[in-house]
């Protein structure tokens, strides 16, 4: 009999020190049933840090949309939707998962997730499988017509680089627009980006044949517009 296999989803909203002050890990399996979830603001960091911004700019990240999220999390706290955890109870429960399930982590930019938490003291150190969802990604969906197509549909670019260099998205809100068939915008709090978002991505991935030696570190110089794009 086939040993079942669990994933482990991880997501972070940080501050503006570079530590977590929203942490989510969601355990599934390959049908994508959820088996056990963690869902917290982190104690320490939350509560006595400012959330991320980019100092004079508008919209996402800006700081007026930092202090619209402070308000939301507070919402959160007040009706029970979320609750203070120290890094150190986090731990316990990541512990207590890893033991269960044996899952493979994951998360989308793992390597920013994995830095952030170990800023936090938050240990991912006893995943003894992992890999990073959105290289997955850029090397099983985005480097496909039918996605770059989508790209053009929703106008998914990112602004030119002072060295003229322009490519197209491959978030995870693009992304997981593309496999539903119409883009949603991320609410960028950690459960409801692994859950709404990752998981769907996730479950694309792993139908792949051989997904795991198809993965390739994303390089941006792979998405250009002007390699990838004919002008009509």
């Amino acid at each position: 009999m086939t040993k079942k296999q669990f994933f482990a989803i991880v997501d972070t909203e940080t501050t503006v020190d570079g530590t977590v002050a929203d942490f989510a890990c969601i355990i599934v399996d390959r049908q994508g049933n959820i088996h056990k979830q963690c869902a917290v603001l982190v104690k320490d960091h939350f509560d006595t840090k400012s959330l991320f911004y980019i100092p004079n700019t508008k919209g996402d990240w800006s700081q007026e949309y930092a202090d619209k999220k402070r308000i939301q999390y507070n919402a959160m706290l007040d009706s029970g939707q979320r609750m203070l955890a120290s890094n150190q109870a986090i731990n316990r429960w990541l512990d207590k998962a890893v033991s269960q399930f044996n899952p493979t982590l994951t998360a989308y930019n793992l390597a920013f997730d994995a830095d952030k938490c170990q800023n936090t003291n938050i240990d991912l150190s006893q995943f003894s499988n992992r890999f990073c969802l959105w290289n997955a990604a850029s090397s099983l969906i985005c480097n496909t017509k039918k996605f770059r197509q989508f790209c053009i549909e929703k106008h998914a670019f990112n602004a030119p680089t002072k060295h003229g260099n322009m490519s197209y998205k491959t978030n995870a809100e693009i992304v997981c627009g593309f496999l539903r068939g119409e883009y949603i915008t991320e609410p960028h709090t950690a459960l409801e980006d692994a859950r709404d978002f990752e998981l769907p991505i996730l479950l694309n991935i792993i139908r792949h044949k051989r997904w795991q030696d198809k993965i390739m570190t994303y390089n941006w110089r792979n998405v250009q517009v002007r390699d990838n794009f004919k002008a009509v």
